[in-house]
Order: C-alpha cells, then sequence, then structure tokens
C-alpha cells in the first residue's frame, strides 16, 4: 500500500503543477485582456473580421446602446429597442492597442452610411463605437478626424458612452466558421457556406474596396 501511495504521489503532484501552470495562464491572459466595443452592421462579419487579427482572443456578437434589457436578436432587428448589432473585442494590449483596433474598424465598414451598412437597413445596423473613458473617447475622435480625412468625406460614426452589452444567442456566436447546417434560400448550406453567401451578395467588401482601396484590412 505505501509503495503504491509513493508511486503515485509524484504522478499527483505533476498534475497538480500542470493544473496551477494552466490556471496561472489563464489568470495572466485575463489580466492582460481589455475589451472594444463597435457596432458595424452586421455583427457576424465584424466578428469574422477581427478574430483574424493577431492579439485578438475573441469578438463576441451582440447587442448595445438601446433600452432592452436582454433582449433577442429578433426583437433588436425589427426595430423599437435603440439597439445596435454589435461585437465586443478582446484583445491583449501589449499586442495591438485600442487606437490600432479602431483603426482598422473604420476602414472595415462604411462609416458614411447613417442609415445601415451595405444590404442591411435600419437602426440596428449603424455603425457606432462605444467608450468606456475619455480616454477610450480622445482616441477614437482622433481617429475618425482622420480616418476623414483620409476618405475626404464625411464619417457619420458616432462616438458614444458604453453601456451594457448584452451576448446575442448561441446561434449568432462564430457564425462564420460554424459547420452546422442550415436551411436557405439557396437549399441546405452550413452556416459558414450561408455566410460566405451572405457576405458576397450583400456587396460589403466590394463597397468597403470602393471607399478605402488598398487600406481596407479585411476586404481583399
Amino acid at each position: 500500500m505505501t509503495e503504491t501511495l509513493l508511486r503515485i504521489k509524484p504522478a499527483l503532484l505533476a498534475v497538480a503543477i500542470l493544473v496551477g501552470y494552466a490556471v496561472h495562464c489563464d489568470e495572466a491572459k485575463a489580466q492582460n485582456s481589455e475589451t472594444a466595443v463597435v457596432a458595424g452592421g452586421c455583427f457576424w462579419c465584424v466578428e469574422a473580421d477581427f478574430e483574424k487579427v493577431r492579439g485578438v482572443s475573441e469578438a463576441v456578437s451582440g447587442f448595445t446602446g438601446g433600452t432592452v434589457a436582454d433582449p433577442t436578436y429578433r426583437q433588436v432587428t425589427r426595430g423599437g429597442t435603440g439597439h445596435y448589432e454589435a461585437v465586443e473585442i478582446s484583445y491583449d494590449p501589449s499586442v495591438i492597442s485600442y487606437e490600432q483596433i479602431i483603426e482598422l474598424f473604420l476602414r472595415s465598414i462604411d462609416p458614411t452610411d447613417p442609415g445601415g451598412q451595405f444590404c442591411d437597413r435600419g437602426e440596428s445596423y449603424r455603425t457606432a463605437i462605444f467608450v468606456e473613458n475619455a480616454e477610450e473617447r480622445r482616441i477614437a475622435e482622433r481617429e475618425i478626424a482622420e480616418a476623414e480625412t483620409a476618405l475626404g468625406q464625411e464619417i457619420v460614426t458616432p462616438v458614444l458612452e458604453a453601456g451594457s452589452f448584452y451576448e446575442a444567442e448561441d446561434y449568432h456566436q462564430d457564425y462564420y466558421k460554424s459547420g452546422d447546417i442550415i436551411l436557405t434560400r439557396f437549399g441546405p448550406r452550413s452556416k459558414a457556406s450561408a455566410y460566405d453567401l451572405y457576405r458576397d451578395a450583400c456587396r460589403r467588401d466590394e463597397r468597403v474596396r470602393e471607399l478605402w482601396g488598398s487600406d481596407a484590412p479585411f476586404a481583399g
């Protein structure tokens, strides 16, 4: 019995060390993570764009800016809640700055359109940058001014005070890369395939390239 315990103890110690290391890494990652919340039309697209960015650990689709607590997708897209389709971007500020996040964001949308984005129209598809403090506001407003100069057109994307962010239903998370099969007007498709068809039909990348040319970071 004693010999068995002696053999088991080193194995248990190794497991404990590995678990402790994993917890430490998770804690360090959490401590070195900040968030930016933006609204750029269809949240599937914003999520798909920013999860490709080095330093971004996660992008979560959701809703913010309105008056209805914990709204559903149907409520928001129907209108009347005041909410935007938005994305909460978690990033490592030692790898990518808030300034760079906002710069990429403005060049991934049509910030001259006050009525929605691309083929998606209505209040829930408007663009906005939601800020947590005065420093974020200063950066966002500066980036908007610089983007306006570069574009040579008025930018209507507002800078708004951040409020509660409500995660969208699981159905919408990571939509762009999901293998789940759904029924579309093209027949049964994976969500990933349906997303590609939607993005192309909506002319998102085409319009962004028209505006930003080679400065468009995600439009190819």
